[in-house]
């Protein structure tokens, strides 16, 4: 069983950076894939990023590639999301998410089988 916690959200202006952390429980952080979600009010959960389980493949979707980087510290079993120039359009509910053991990387939120509580994200224009 894997626990994640997310942090970091909160209320910022457009063009401002966010940082979001997610803590994972369990010692076999480093044996699963992580991805960061988003679900804004009425719109499907989608995924905004994903990091393999030693960090070295990364996914990122057109609408937020160049502004969203994810990294993950093993040690620390902590995954993050590094938010730059932030727009009016990424203000929704933030969700981590682990793999299964063993599943390296996914993007998909069907194969994510842990889930955060989620953080709010507000962007004002």
């Amino acid at each position: 069983q894997v626990q994640l916690v997310e942090s970091g959200g909160g209320l910022v202006q457009a063009g401002d950076s966010l940082r979001l952390s997610c803590a994972a429980s369990g010692r076999t952080f480093s044996s699963y894939g992580m991805g960061w979600f988003r679900q804004a009010p009425g719109k499907e959960r989608e995924a905004v990023a994903a990091i393999s389980s030693r960090g070295l493949i990364t996914y990122y979707p057109n609408s937020v590639k160049g502004r969203f980087t994810i990294s993950r510290d093993n040690a620390k079993n902590t995954v993050y999301l590094q938010m730059n120039s932030l727009k009016p359009e990424d203000t929704a509910v933030y969700y981590c998410a682990a793999t299964s053991v063993g599943t390296e990387y996914a993007i998909t939120s069907g194969d994510y089988s842990y889930w955060g509580q989620g953080t709010q994200v507000t962007v004002s224009s």
